[in-house]
């Protein structure tokens, strides 16, 4: 998960109705963040039911952070994806179906690789011809996030935001246990933001991420989504 720092204003095209944008308050300095961020999906299921040879695949994706306060005063955090790439054409057409989540479909692959001294995870996909990369080298040992970290902000979102057609917006819940995370020795970022993203984030290419860490993962339910009023 790489952090890069973005002027408010580039992310207020994408921000659903009814949300602000979140930030992450350190030393006096607020920061508003996008994170590239590559996974791997596995033993997958939807409603219960798994699609053959469709169980386990990579996805990288750019998001940002929002909050949504309820009528009670309760405030829900979570992230809201500018895109999501995937490498089967079904998965894509079936999160679009299902949460209307802005998903394409490119070559992908990934890489993990544990040693005794070194954890090395890397993912790479493809975009208009050209390869893409997000890859770290870390300790091989987990850690605890720390209360009140940039990796608890950036690991603690628990619900999801879509930006829906005719300007509504939709919400669903993410629940997954605590993540630990790697302590991250180097790292290399190869993409092309602008290409994958829009001109407006093109200024991120020139930029080097303001941190990275590598998270552990853990099952993860997502819930079915419902419009918002």
């Amino acid at each position: 998960m790489a952090q890069y720092i973005v002027n408010p204003a580039v992310l207020q095209p994408w921000l659903p109705r009814g949300l602000e944008l979140d930030y992450f308050h350190t030393g006096g300095e607020s920061r508003c963040y996008v994170s590239l961020v590559g996974f791997l999906f596995d033993r997958v299921r939807v409603k219960g039911l798994g699609l053959p040879f469709h169980t386990r695949f990579e996805e990288v994706n750019l998001r940002f952070y929002v909050t949504r306060t309820e009528r009670d005063g309760t405030r829900r955090r979570g992230v809201v994806f500018l895109r999501e790439y995937v490498p089967r054409m079904a998965i894509s057409l079936t999160a679009k179906w299902l949460y209307e989540e802005p998903y394409m479909t490119v070559p992908m692959l990934h890489h993990i690789r544990l040693d005794e001294d070194a954890l090395k995870v890397a993912y790479q996909w493809e975009w208009d011809g050209t390869r893409q990369s997000l890859a770290v080298t870390a300790e091989p040992y987990p850690q605890s996030i720390a209360p009140g970290s940039e990796e608890e902000f950036i690991t603690e979102h628990y619900w999801g935001y879509t930006k829906r057609r005719r300007g509504s917006t939709s919400e669903y819940r993410v629940e997954h246990p605590r993540w630990f995370v790697y302590p991250v020795r180097k790292f290399e970022v190869k993409a092309d933001f602008g290409a994958m993203y829009g001109e407006s984030f093109a200024e991120l290419n020139a930029q080097s991420p303001r941190s990275v860490l590598l998270a552990e993962g853990s099952a993860v339910t997502v819930f079915e989504g419902r419009r918002l009023k």
